[in-house]
């Protein structure tokens, strides 16, 4: 069997490099022509990726630090690992809103101050407490948007507090509706969701359809004194118009993930330090969720989990395989099998699955593929990754 190169950018939790087994793979933070990259939170964009790379894992959800469009014209999947953090992120969004709705921060960080001591302190602390009154969560309207693996877990748990809860997904899958809880109102429209909430929780990614998403106009249409909770990303939001609002009145908090200079220096912010999902449990899923999806990739050409590429699995036989990821244009596999036929190869099983202006596919043919025909396949107008994985090891 080959014995593939990994290349970790960041330290990858024990529990998923474990599923990389060291009799066939060689994982390093500095290693010599990777076959595959291992990634958290460090910036690709500036890197000379080498050419030998075929695959990229990211070990969280987020793959704003890739630089995707780059892999994409290369035929180089890029991984994740959704919802294997999911619990940690809705565990700290849940904190978000206590830490805002029982002013936590601003209460501990009085008490800290305190000089006194005996009773004294005990009459400093009573003069204290209607400085910090807050409110309750059950009969607020909570507003989810984004119903991916995280909002979904996020809008289920206020539910179960007894909050009202309207999520906003137009792009929802099948899987996460049957996770979410029928007692969550759906919204039409951004604008319908931000006009009935107390309280809003951001969880999508950083696409051109999210940027500034939570602006001026959308911020005006909450009730006076909300709540505004963003684990997702910090440029999902405009920061201008929250502080604004902030100053206004109109949000009563805004609890975030992503410190800016200007947020930290008001008073009404509570800025963490990127906690979302950095629990050893978060790290740990997400380090065997994308290793496990990385070495499917390596040994069979299986793709699952991707951000740039179809998902595609095909179950081994006993025969040779190759994979080609190229341009979604028409006559490809047409193409692919015209090659194999004049070598005198027959296709045992294929699959082709596209997405975008990508396309993926799987053949197995009866006979080894030769390097000559592999050189046709690979001369074939819009091929951009082609790879020759043999029979599987028995």
């Amino acid at each position: 069997m080959t014995m593939y190169k990994i290349l970790t950018l960041n330290n990858i939790a024990v529990e998923g490099l474990r599923h990389l087994p060291r009799e066939h793979y060689e994982v390093a933070s500095e290693i010599a022509h990777p076959d595959a990259i291992l990634v958290r939170s460090y910036d690709m964009h500036g890197m000379q990726i080498p050419e030998t790379v075929v695959a990229i894992g990211r070990a969280g959800a987020g793959t704003n630090n890739i630089p995707i469009k780059a892999m994409s014209a290369r035929g180089v999947p890029v991984f994740n690992a959704p919802g294997a953090n999911a619990n940690a992120v809705k565990e700290l969004a849940i904190a978000g809103l206590l830490i805002a709705a029982r002013n936590i921060c601003d209460a501990r960080e009085y008490v800290k101050g305190l000089k006194e001591t005996g009773e004294a302190l005990d009459k400093a602390v009573e003069v204290a407490k209607k400085r910090f009154v807050g409110f309750e969560l059950p009969g607020k309207t909570l507003g989810v948007i984004g119903l991916g693996a995280i909002g979904v877990e996020v809008a289920n748990a206020a539910l179960a507090m007894g909050m009202k809860v309207i999520g906003f997904d137009p792009k929802i899958t099948v899987r996460r509706a049957w996770q979410l809880s029928a007692g969550v109102a759906h919204a039409e429209t951004l604008d319908q969701l931000f006009q009935h909430a107390d309280a809003i929780t951001l969880h999508v990614p950083l696409i051109d359809a999210t940027r500034g998403l939570v602006n001026r106009d959308r911020l005006a249409l909450l009730n006076h004194g909300a709540v505004l909770i963003n684990f997702s990303r910090g440029h999902v939001i405009d920061n201008d118009a929250v502080l604004a609002a902030l100053d206004s009145g109109k949000l009563r908090s805004y609890v975030c993930d992503f410190p800016t200079a200007d947020l930290i220096a008001h008073d009404k912010v509570v800025a963490l330090p990127h906690l979302g999902a950095s629990t050893s449990e978060a790290e740990e899923n997400c380090a065997i969720m994308v290793a496990e999806n990385l070495k499917d990739f390596l040994e069979n050409g299986n793709i699952r989990f991707s951000v740039n590429f179809p998902e595609a699995r095909l179950p081994r036989l006993d025969a040779w395989r190759i994979t080609i990821a190229n341009a979604n244009v028409p006559n490809m596999v047409g193409q692919i099998s015209t090659d194999l036929a004049k070598a005198g190869l027959n296709i045992e099983d294929l699959l082709n699955k596209s997405i975008g202006e990508l396309a993926y596919t799987i053949v197995d043919v009866n006979g080894p593929v030769s390097d000559e025909t592999m050189a046709e396949i690979r001369a074939i107008d819009g091929v951009l990754m082609l790879r020759n994985l043999g029979k599987p090891v028995p």
